[in-house]
């Protein structure tokens, strides 16, 4: 008995250690972004900085407006969501309620792969077969913009949406659909009112990590964005908050290099408000 008290308290104690390794982790990260970041934005001018349309980092009088960034990053993740969110949704209720077991195990599998597959790869498949698909169809010179960026990201968040909404739809309890085609319900009807508003919080913890992943993104939308300060158009070549980071971070020195991290700050922000809102969203709604 006395073995087995002791191992249980060094279970515990090692739970406690990796959740408090955790929480530290995310304070140190913020603590490390705001005294990175807080500086540049006092010097440049929140207004400046935040709502400035113009940036010449390089410039003898240089400029750090970042207001294109934001609004890239904003309608991309939007644009991302809108496409990725149904046919993950969709995919999931498949798979999860709909699908034979031989189809399933070729579908599901395949899901699994997109979520190994490096963003780079999609970057170089954006650059060799969309960029240019985008040029043919709506007959522009350039391919590299905006709809590219949101088609490659609409496909990266869907793993994430369909691997965490298929686990919570499969986890509603069988008597909740059980009831409802007792009472007459159709299998579709059961699907969508019964199913689908039971597994509400999983399936928005999907759409939460699909929407970190398309804010954080970098490397595959560098590839297809055009990487242009822009002001945000569908077919414009423009750079999201992420890709002005990872183009500018290996030569910047002095105060650009300060400036990137006030953009690092500002999209470490972004995504703390994002997955608070929603959680304090998702937390009324169930209370």
């Amino acid at each position: 008995m006395k073995v087995k008290k002791t191992i249980e308290r060094i279970m515990n104690g090692l739970f406690f250690l990796c959740g408090m390794v955790a929480v530290i982790s995310v304070i140190a990260i913020t603590l490390y972004m705001i005294i990175c970041g807080v500086p540049a934005i006092k010097e440049i001018g929140i207004k400046d900085f935040l709502f400035g349309k113009v940036w010449k980092s390089t410039a003898k009088e240089p400029l750090y407006g970042i207001l294109p960034f934001i609004l890239t990053s904003i309608y991309g993740t939007i644009g991302a969501v809108i496409i990725g969110v149904p046919i993950g949704l969709f995919t999931a209720i498949f798979l999860a309620k709909i699908a034979n077991k031989k189809v399933a195990g070729v579908v599901r599998p395949a899901v699994e792969l997109l979520s190994g597959i490096p963003s780079v790869v999609y970057g170089l498949i954006g650059m060799v077969v969309l960029v240019p698909a985008i040029m043919k169809v709506f007959n522009l010179k350039n391919g590299t913009c905006l709809l590219a960026a949101i088609i490659v990201l609409a496909i990266m968040i869907l793993p994430s949406i369909v691997t965490v909404s298929e686990t919570a739809i499969l986890a509603v309890p069988k008597e909740y659909e059980e009831a409802s085609l007792a009472l007459g319900a159709t299998k579709i009807e059961t699907i969508f009112k019964v199913t689908i508003p039971a597994a509400k919080s999983g399936i928005a913890t999907g759409i939460v990590l699909g929407i970190g992943r398309a804010i954080g993104e970098a490397m595959a939308v560098m590839m297809v964005a055009g990487n242009v300060p822009n002001m945000p158009k569908m077919f414009s070549s423009v750079t999201f908050l992420t890709t002005v980071i990872s183009k500018e971070m290996s030569y910047a020195t002095g105060f650009q290099r300060d400036a990137l991290y006030s953009i690092g700050l500002v999209l470490f922000v972004f995504i703390m408000i994002i997955n608070v809102v929603l959680n304090v969203f998702l937390k009324g709604r169930e209370e």
